[in-house]
């Protein structure tokens, strides 16, 4: 079931909450909504639902418009961050009320519930109050009650956000895992960087209203299409250019201490302007490649953090941050150091 968004434009009160939004989902994608607290994703998804009435722009459902049709009449299912279970049933009758309220029969009832239980690996638990829930459990029951109705469309509003981390690494394995089995078209609304990652094929970034870009995850990280996606999905350095020069067959750019550093090929298009390179930080290496950007620095700080060391850098005016593999053993804080990066590494944009 695809879903697509024309010109969505909603406002509460003198406030605009989203800006003319326009989104295509194809059918079985899970597609998420991401960006900072405000920037109207969940109004976007609260729309889709039929929560709330656009102002301007419609809602459609594998090509029929939906817009004007009550939320009870459009066989989404929702799931939302504080899971909204009925205190006083059990989890069977949690999971069976949309049933119940659609005139399903009490036989049918029973064999959709048991296999929604079944899909969110719940089986036995259906006598239990939500009180005796865990909360990933409590969150799984929700997840059933959405999907037991078979849903055209599947709604989740930062479904996680309420969960430690180690119950939200292990509940996105399997919430992926159950998208892929079912097929059914997913919208994810969320401000988490790793969670929209691990879980979609394809994600929007918005900010302000408005949707920044649209890609797949290695899209977004590596191709950012302005300096505010490069940092909300991922840390970076971003190192301010004078100017922008292409000279045979090579493009540089000029730091603002006079330095030069060779710029990927692309970057020949904002030849004569100001820019801004971009280097995520696991790009940056000690002892480089004689062919890379090379700049002597000294070590301000370290972090080991497990399978990396994060590293603190700085090079004259300049301060980068790097993630280096391993303990990094032998760096020690003060220490001098030769650092660097290949030019098809760095990402050049010339937005505020």
């Amino acid at each position: 079931m695809s879903l697509r968004v024309d010109g969505l434009h909603k406002r509460f009160g003198a406030v605009t909450a989203v800006r003319g939004v326009d989104l295509d989902v194809p059918s079985g994608t899970f597609f998420t909504l991401l960006g900072p607290s405000g920037c109207g994703k969940t109004t976007i998804l609260r729309a889709v639902a039929g929560i709330y009435a656009p102002d301007q722009g419609r809602v459609l459902l594998d090509g029929e418009d939906i817009t004007a049709r009550p939320i009870h009449a459009r066989n989404i299912g929702l799931v939302f961050q504080n899971h909204a279970l009925f205190p006083h049933m059990t989890a069977f009758d949690n999971i069976a009320f949309g049933l119940r309220m659609r005139g399903v029969s009490r036989a049918e009832r029973r064999a959709r519930v048991a296999e929604a239980l079944a899909l969110v690996r719940l089986e036995g638990l259906g006598s239990r109050m939500p009180a005796q829930l865990s909360g990933g459990q409590q969150q799984r029951v929700a997840l059933a009650r959405a999907l037991v109705v078979r849903p055209k469309l599947l709604l989740l509003d930062e479904p996680l956000s309420n969960l430690d981390a180690r119950l939200r690494d292990e509940l996105r394995v399997d919430l992926r895992a159950l998208q892929h089995r079912l097929g059914v078209t997913t919208v994810l609304v969320t401000h988490d960087i790793e969670e929209a990652f691990v879980l979609s094929d394809r994600i929007a970034v918005l900010r302000a209203g408005q949707i920044d870009q649209v890609g797949v995850p290695r899209e977004l990280y590596r191709m950012p299409v302005n300096r505010f996606v490069a940092g909300f999905v991922g840390p970076v350095n971003e190192i301010a250019l004078t100017t922008v020069t292409a000279l045979d067959g090579v493009v540089w750019g000029t730091t603002e201490n006079g330095g030069r550093l060779r710029l990927p090929n692309e970057a020949a298009a904002m030849s004569g302007g100001a820019a801004w390179l971009i280097v995520r930080p696991e790009h940056i290496s000690l002892a480089p490649d004689p062919v890379a950007n090379r700049i002597d620095a000294v070590v301000e700080d370290l972090v080991y953090a497990g399978a990396a060391t994060r590293c603190r850098l700085r090079a004259g005016g300049l301060s980068l941050a790097a993630q280096l593999d391993g303990e990094a053993s032998g760096l020690t804080i003060g220490a001098k150091v030769t650092v660097g990066w290949r030019a098809e590494d760095g990402v050049v944009r010339q937005d505020d």
